[in-house]
């Protein structure tokens, strides 16, 4: 096998195992100690929310963040995309936990994480997508 060969099938090894792992839904608690390792990662510990949670009534955003409660929901929607998606939106609330507008300032603080724009292109997909006409047979009811 070339050395070109081995790289494409690592590469599509770990597409395999990444997209296995998506799959898999993180509980509460384990959401909570992702977005406790993501801010140590990105903002030094700082943000530091209460209570991060799934909920099922957030069908127009991806997350929410009350900064001051210290709170973050994630949409039920996110579970199963891929982790980096999952974990742009808990940097992004995270980041509400210290700046709570969307000015400059707080999109600095998303340049540490290194998969944003391709975190936001995916959920804009996802939104593009669903706002396209289904056609007939197309989809499982």
């Amino acid at each position: 096998m070339s050395e070109a060969e081995e790289q494409r099938w690592v590469s599509v090894m770990l597409d395999k195992l990444a997209a296995q792992e998506s799959k898999r839904v993180l509980g509460d608690g384990e959401l909570a100690e992702r977005a406790e390792r993501l801010s140590a990662q990105y903002f030094d510990g700082r943000a530091r929310p209460t209570s991060v949670r799934w909920v099922t009534n957030q069908n127009t955003r991806w997350g929410s963040c009350t900064p001051s409660e210290g709170s973050i929901r994630l949409s039920h929607r996110l579970q199963g995309m891929p982790e980096y998606v999952v974990d742009y939106v808990l940097v992004h609330e995270l980041a509400h936990l210290l700046v709570p507008g969307h000015g400059p300032r707080f999109w600095r603080l998303l340049e540490a994480f290194p998969r944003t724009e391709r975190a936001r292109g995916y959920l804009e997909g996802v939104v593009a997508a669903e706002r396209l006409p289904h056609l007939p047979g197309t989809r499982e009811d």
